[in-house]
Formats: C-alpha cells, sequence, structure tokens
C-alpha cells in the first residue's frame, strides 16, 4: 500500500498550489479521502475530505471558499486544488485514506507560504 503526495513547495501569499496524492496497492474507489495538515508546533488537523460513496465534501472552515478537494478514481489519485494562500496555510500536508477498520498515509508534502 502506499499514497504518494506532490506538488508542495514555496508560493507566496494570494498563490495557488494544487496537491496529488497517488493511491496503489488497495481498492481506492471505496475508500473516503481527506488531506490533513500539521504545522509546526501545532497538532495535526483535518483539511478536506471526500466520501466515496458519492463525492461529497467537507471543509475546515479555515479553507472553505479557498481549497477544493477532488478524486479520480481511475487514476486512483486525490487532489487539492488551494487557492489563495495565507501564510497560516505553511504546513505539512498528509493524504490519508480511510476504509473499514483500516487507514493508510502518505509521507507528508511541504507547503510553504510566504513572501
Amino acid at each position: 500500500v502506499q499514497l504518494v503526495e506532490s506538488g508542495g513547495g514555496l508560493v507566496q501569499p494570494g498563490g495557488s498550489l494544487k496537491l496529488s496524492c497517488a493511491a496503489s496497492g488497495f481498492t481506492f474507489s471505496i475508500y473516503d479521502m481527506t488531506w490533513f495538515r500539521q504545522a509546526p508546533g501545532k497538532e495535526r488537523e483535518l483539511v478536506a475530505v471526500i466520501a466515496s460513496a458519492d463525492g461529497s465534501t467537507n471543509y475546515a472552515d479555515s479553507v472553505k471558499g479557498r481549497f477544493t478537494i477532488s478524486r479520480d478514481n481511475a487514476k486512483n489519485t486525490v487532489y487539492l486544488q488551494m487557492n489563495s494562500l495565507k501564510p497560516e496555510d505553511t504546513a505539512v500536508y498528509y493524504c490519508n485514506a480511510r476504509g473499514y477498520l483500516i487507514a493508510y498515509w502518505g509521507q507528508g508534502t511541504q507547503v510553504t507560504v510566504s513572501s
């Protein structure tokens, strides 16, 4: 089982990034997929989740209207489009796959928002 995040980097405030998480080794389409993030000295927090059953989405209040989560089951990939980035979005972003009684994590990708 693997979850491999990519797309992180350094971006100026107000900029955009698109994160990807490529999954392998399990039946991606039946897993709810979630993006979490963890800033230095802070607890890991949920950013956005997309359900396997109907593709419904939920977001943390801090990113609503700026971030969009999506998935492509044919490519076994989940995405996080991040717009209007703020310095407080700086964190390591992790991909999570949640199934029945089991969950998988990626290794994380660093996002730094700074001028």
